[in-house]
């Protein structure tokens, strides 16, 4: 069974302000490399938030606010075919302003393909989390 993989990206904001930027699934296309749009989002972030990613590949993966804690945890689920993603992020606060996000990542897929897939795209993820934490950061004087 593959296991979760992560690691952490630091912010330049307190975790409030970087919690609710990540869960928002407007702000997705922004910071997340892989998406071209985001389709049918279900209301406001919340626990059971649904709304369809739109890949730049052109998959559509149905995605799904499992956990929302505000402002320490959020996970979600995608869902595409026969696979499944889980990212869970957590937020430390590291002094007043800014924070650590954690984060854990992992495709579920038949056979070895789960393992292989998940220790590729935990890179993306974490390109894509210094992404978002890089548009976030105040401008430097």
């Amino acid at each position: 069974m593959p296991r979760q993989l992560g690691g952490t990206v630091a912010f330049e904001v307190p975790a409030p302000v970087a919690f609710d930027y990540l869960v928002q699934p407007r702000n997705r296309p922004e910071w997340q490399s892989s998406l071209r749009g985001v389709e049918a989002v279900d209301g406001e972030p919340r626990a059971g938030q649904t709304w369809t990613d739109v890949t730049k590949p052109g998959l559509r993966p149905a995605m799904r606010t499992d956990i929302l804690e505000r402002p320490r945890l959020w996970s979600e689920s995608g869902t595409w075919r026969f696979v499944r993603a889980d990212l869970t992020l957590r937020f430390d606060d590291v002094g007043d302003a800014a924070c650590d996000v954690h984060y854990r990542f992992r495709i579920h897929a038949l056979g070895p393909l789960g393992l292989a897939a998940t220790a590729l795209s935990v890179l993306a993820v974490r390109a894509d989390l210094r992404r978002a934490a890089s548009r976030l950061a105040p401008p430097s004087t």
